[in-house]
């Protein structure tokens, strides 16, 4: 599988580093000249220099071929368009957003660029499921969409069982990239545990889809 990641940052750069543990395929397209250096120290060749939201900066990273666009990048805006541009301009399939701002969200799914993920509200999602008082009642800023991926089948949608995030037993070459549950998306962490109505953001070897798919609905 071959993935272009949008953003050098902390986000970009361990995305890069696990995808490349798992065997696949990345480059890595970063603005800030400083932040450039440090990663094609670490990257090399597969580190680029450039604008993302630039369309030659994206052709020149491959995004023609490229099987997941991330975008990454510290800015909403900027995000959107990365999206937009590898949606529609490269025909990419899958692309998976960066949430900055809770209060952006309605823009990307005004503009179908989806699935995101939001760390912020992950945070909030955490502190009301631990059952904070203080919010408890406090609206959900943000909601993830997440029209595909792969559903966990089963009644409740309950947390408390089933796969911890990353790597689910049994199931080499996948990675859990985000959870979607009860509408809200949150990043998968390795204690994340994968309940029944959860969808998942996976990225998988070839051939391990349904291999996966009988993983999840075994539980």
């Amino acid at each position: 599988m071959y993935a272009v990641i949008v953003g050098g940052g902390k986000v970009g750069a361990n995305l890069g580093r696990a995808l490349l543990r798992m065997g696949h395929e990345v480059s890595i397209v970063e603005a800030r000249p400083q932040r450039y250096a440090t990663l094609e120290s670490e990257f090399e060749h597969m580190a680029r220099h450039g604008d993302g939201t630039e369309i030659f900066v994206l052709d020149a990273a491959g995004m023609a071929r490229a099987d997941v666009c991330i975008a990454v990048t510290g800015d909403d805006e900027d995000n959107i368009i990365i999206g937009q541009v590898a949606r529609d301009h490269f025909g990419v399939e899958n692309v998976v957003a960066r949430v900055n701002d809770p209060r952006n969200q309605q823009h990307f799914d005004l503009l179908g660029v989806a699935p995101t993920v939001c760390a912020t509200e992950s945070i909030l999602s955490l502190i009301e499921h631990e059952g904070a008082p203080a919010l408890a009642g406090a609206p959900v800023l943000a909601e993830a969409r997440e029209p595909g991926g792969h559903r966990d089948p089963g009644g409740g949608g309950q947390p408390g069982r089933g796969h911890p995030g990353g790597r689910p037993p049994d199931a080499p070459g996948t990675l859990v990239i985000s959870v979607l549950r009860n509408r809200v998306g949150r990043v998968a962490a390795p204690d994340t545990v994968l309940g029944a109505g959860d969808q998942v953001v996976v990225i998988a070897e070839p051939g391990q889809d349904s291999a996966l798919m009988e993983l999840f609905a075994s539980e």
